[in-house]
């Protein structure tokens, strides 16, 4: 057997150069460059590794490891799934500033590798810089913070056991059904520490993405299942995008007459504009889709987890609804007690439409009659001027319309994502991106290079509030370092404004929520709003910026931007509480019990009675 005496770094390096997945006879390239951030945890040992050469990778300095984590997770999920950008740091916070960035891929079923610093394995140099020492064990370092966000987690303690430790990891990786983050920590001393791999190890490898059939026995009970609906309804998830079902998906809803309903993950792949697409569903979901989901008597949920907001903590749907779920993740599959069908979404519903004709459901005018409804409410949305200054949405609704085909919309937290599954119409397939399974503040901007490095013909608009941009957005500096150029639509408001709503929405005064100064007369936070002047930042970095506070100059704004060949940030000074409210839905949360609030008191009175109405699974 031929070996290569390599250090652990080295070898590492190696392996993932020679990563492939081959899907429906097309082979790519799995990993093509590496983040980092150098400190004594990795820089002379991963460090030396891609200094040395002698691979394919390009390393891309990130400025925050958590911000670099999220870049690859939007990277990672732009590409559906089918490439992936590893994460280099030192140890100690170097480390576990990625934890973060972890939870929020395992929550999206998103691959991301990790390859946090760790102390040193032969214990001598003990306790080492940013070393956190425990007293029950010292097998136990910062890193096993990552166990609770990671689907596959390992310390390699020896160089010999990189090998089992890369093959497990992107054994996770390309799985469809369990991905997620995988963390591989590597002690420092062992970076360095050389051993004979064998050439198998570090040569090309073609990793399989196999679609799972659906069993006979299984298409039997869901067409028997489909065949027994009068009224029921898709809700199209994010499963649908990564199988690349939206064909099929779309055939099952034209032949049978079935309306679709959209998750956040599973919006943009059914063109807005078709009759049978009725926008969002759940809590923030629009009127149409929840007004006719209410009375579906089946629910059939292809590739999505069924999360609160879809189902609106399980209120939304009736007593006498069944579920049919269709996923290739058993643990999704089997959620709100559904006939489980775990299977590729793509072969599935290819099966299941062959084998319905004849079949139509029994809706005749209120599909068309929801759909005029909402579209004629979203039309308002976006185009109503408001006295005192520029509304959120017709902010958005402005943007909406200059934005191109192949233009990438992205975006994760606050009140934005809510008007976005509401009001959005994106205008081309797959290009509406939001993280919504974590809601991670701080991903938009860092997110935006990430979709960039992914899809760079494209012109990506980052939709962020003026608290998340806060939280960060480090690779901003990145974007300008790598000559990439991304648009950031910061909506300013002055606050955390969808928490003030729900804060207020649920009997609380506002409290926290909004950006002001503290108050020497009353020792609060109620004094003189907390401006920032956030195009003077952006500037600062090296940015094109502009201050807008009109639908004109944001139009004006938009045009001029068009042709500029650098990162480029709108500061949007937009009216506080101008977001959309809900529609026809709920949401669970943790109202107070007791309180001396009589506001208070009614809404955990409001809470219980929509408590009743909900089903528990």
């Amino acid at each position: 057997m031929k070996r290569e005496r390599l250090t652990m770094a080295q070898a590492l390096v190696k392996f993932l150069d020679n990563q492939y997945i081959e899907v429906d006879g097309v082979e790519s390239k799995f990993v093509s460059g590496i983040f980092g951030i150098f400190g004594h945890g990795c820089v002379v040992g991963v460090g030396q590794a891609l200094e040395q050469g002698g691979h394919n990778l390009k390393f891309y300095q990130g400025k925050n490891e958590q911000n670099m984590a999220l870049a690859a997770v939007a990277y990672a999920k732009q590409m559906d799934r089918k490439a992936i950008i590893p994460c280099v740091s030192s140890i100690g916070p170097g480390a576990t500033n990625m934890v973060t960035a972890c939870g929020c891929a395992t929550a999206n079923r998103i691959p991301l590798l990790v390859l946090p610093g760790d102390t040193f394995a032969c214990r001598q140099p003990d306790p080492v810089l940013q070393q956190a020492e425990f007293f029950d064990g010292y097998g136990r370092t910062v890193t096993d913070a990552f166990k609770g966000v990671c689907h596959y987690f390992d310390r390699i303690v020896r160089p010999e056991q990189l090998m089992t430790a890369c093959i497990n990891a992107m054994r996770v990786l390309t799985d469809p059904a369990d991905t997620g983050a995988v963390c591989l920590a590597m002690p420092q001393d062992v970076e360095g520490e050389a051993y004979d791999y064998p050439e198998h190890f570090l040569a090309k490898r073609v990793w399989h993405i196999d679609r799972r059939p659906i069993g006979a026995s299984q298409l039997e009970r869901a067409v028997k299942l489909i065949k027994s609906a009068k009224k029921p309804i898709i809700v199209c998830g994010g499963g649908v995008r990564y199988s690349g079902a939206e064909k099929e998906l779309l055939a099952l809803a034209e032949k049978c007459n079935i309306p679709v309903t959209e998750t956040q993950a599973g919006k943009g792949l059914i063109a807005w504009n078709h009759p049978l697409n009725l926008g969002g569903i759940g809590v923030t979901g629009g009127k149409a889709a929840n007004v006719v989901a209410r009375d579906a008597d089946l629910v059939i949920g292809v590739g999505t987890r069924f999360t609160d907001f879809t189902t609106s903590s399980k209120w939304l749907f009736n007593e006498n609804r069944r579920v049919l779920g269709i996923n290739i993740c058993p643990f999704d599959a089997y959620k709100m007690d559904a006939e489980a069908i775990v299977a590729d979404a793509r072969e599935a519903l290819s099966a299941i439409v062959g084998a319905l004709d004849g079949y139509k459901t029994t809706y005749t005018t209120e599909l068309a009659d929801a759909k005029a409804e909402w579209d004629a409410i979203v039309d308002d949305y976006y185009s109503k001027e408001l006295e005192g200054g520029l509304n959120q949405t017709l902010a958005l609704g402005i943007i909406n319309e200059f934005m191109d085909d192949e233009d990438i919309a992205l975006g994760s937290a606050g009140s934005l994502p809510g008007d976005m599954q509401r009001l959005f119409r994106p205008k081309g397939c797959r290009n509406y991106h939001m993280e919504y399974g974590y809601s991670n503040m701080a991903y938009e901007v860092n997110g935006a290079l990430g979709a960039k490095l992914a899809k760079p013909e494209a012109e990506v608009y980052a939709f962020c509030g003026d608290g998340s941009f806060l939280m960060g957005h480090s690779e901003l500096y990145t974007a300008l370092q790598e000559g990439l150029k991304i648009n950031v639509c910061l909506f300013d408001n002055l606050g955390w404004g969808c928490i003030e709503n729900l804060q207020n929405n649920q009997g609380t005064d506002t409290f926290g929520t909004v950006f002001k100064a503290r108050n020497p007369k009353t020792g609060m936070l109620d004094g003189a709003d907390m401006t920032v002047d956030f195009a003077k930042i952006a500037e600062g970095y090296g940015a094109k910026a502009y201050t807008i506070r009109t639908s004109d100059e944001l139009r004006k704004a938009l045009a001029d931007a068009k042709g500029q060949d650098r990162t480029v940030l709108f500061d949007i000074k937009v009216l506080p509480k101008t977001m959309t409210p809900g529609f026809e839905s709920w949401w669970r949360v943790g109202v107070a019990e007791v309180s001396t609030s009589e506001t208070v008191a009614k809404a955990y009175k409001d809470m219980q009675e929509n408590i009743a109405k909900t089903f528990d699974y």
